[in-house]
């Protein structure tokens, strides 16, 4: 078996952690592994394969001699060394928004459309967490019964926003519930016991540079570029696991029941789907896994051609780390990356 040196951009935050975790449970064909950050993690030890590895700065320098790239290291940084990494020869997975609407960048997710990676330039995007649950949840039914509009409401854990942000949730939780008064600093106002329906920077349109996300990057996965989506995303106070309540509209009628069968026979998905017993998907049971859980299937009654539908998953596992991953595997697996 052939094997091939990795490096992780960002290694330190919440999804390089994740690629670690990933490489190693999928027994990735690992010859070296180099971990890059800031400045600010340089020298840090991190374990990998049961090897202590230290961090080294990320610097132009440090581009060489590598055959697969995982970068998470934001999007300044992506647009600043991922292309000097692909002149060195690397395919580098790309999980910042630096060059998802390129139209010479492939974005990528594996279970809908693999054959786009074959004409990568030596970068290929990783999708944002929130677009990557909802195609995977989309495509399936798209297949058979072409979708015409979607309707999303996210629901999206600070995760999103790094580590920062989990311990800040921490702080203003205890704060609030030992009676403190509480002062924002990584959003723009208090999070705990609170929603916020503000991701990323306002647009002049009045949508979010995130809920732009999911309406762009859905039709470029999907190569559906007439499908209509409008998208309202909300920060809420969950460490991990991102929900979106979808409601389709399809271009011929469909029922629950088949909508049911089809995702449960689809690459990547898992229903949770008995209101009888309370079952549906939720953000904590679904921390950690690889799924995309789908529930909450019903007819919508307000068009006849319409389902809602429930949508969770790890944000920053099948959000982020394991769909580059799994890019990387397909590489592999159909002869696409060759190895200087």
């Amino acid at each position: 078996m052939k094997t091939y040196r990795v490096a992780i951009v960002g290694a330190t935050g919440l999804v390089g952690q994740e690629f670690i975790r990933v490489l190693e449970q999928r027994n990735f064909p690992m010859e070296s592994v180099s971990l890059f950050a800031s400045d600010r993690s340089a020298g840090k030890k991190m374990v990998v394969n049961h090897s202590e590895i230290e961090v080294q700065e990320i610097v132009s320098d440090c581009c060489k001699g590598i055959d697969i790239v995982f970068s998470s290291a934001g999007t300044e940084a992506s647009r600043l060394f991922s292309p000097v990494f692909a002149q060195e020869g690397a395919v580098v997975i790309d999980n910042s928004a630096a060059f998802r609407m390129e139209p010479w960048v492939p974005l990528v997710v594996p279970e809908i459309n693999v054959e786009d990676i074959k004409w990568h330039k030596g970068i290929i995007a990783n999708p944002n967490c929130s677009t990557i649950q909802m195609v995977i949840a989309l495509y399936p039914l798209h297949k058979v019964n072409p979708i015409k509009r979607v309707v999303v409401s996210t629901y999206q854990s600070v995760s999103g926003t790094g580590s920062v942000a989990i311990d800040e949730l921490t702080t203003q939780a205890r704060q609030i519930l030992d009676g403190q008064t509480t002062i924002p600093h990584i959003y723009q106002h208090q999070i705990a016991f609170n929603l916020l329906p503000e991701i990323d920077v306002f647009m002049d349109n009045g949508y979010t540079k995130e809920e732009w996300k999911l309406v762009e990057e859905s039709r470029k996965i999907m190569h559906a570029n007439d499908m209509l989506v409008s998208a309202t995303c909300v920060r809420v106070p969950v460490f991990i696991g991102h929900s979106e309540a979808v409601t389709v509209e399809f271009t011929n009628p469909v029922v629950p029941e088949d909508a049911r069968r089809i995702l449960s026979q689809a690459a990547g998905v898992k229903v949770l789907d008995d209101p009888v017993i309370s079952l549906y998907p939720q953000p904590w049971s679904a921390a950690g896994t690889d799924k995309v859980c789908v529930g909450r299937i019903r007819r919508d009654v307000s068009y006849s051609r319409g389902l809602v539908m429930w949508v969770v998953a790890d944000n920053i596992r099948k959000g982020a780390a394991l769909n580059a991953v799994q890019i990387a595997e397909e590489l592999i697996k159909r002869d696409w990356l060759h190895p200087r």
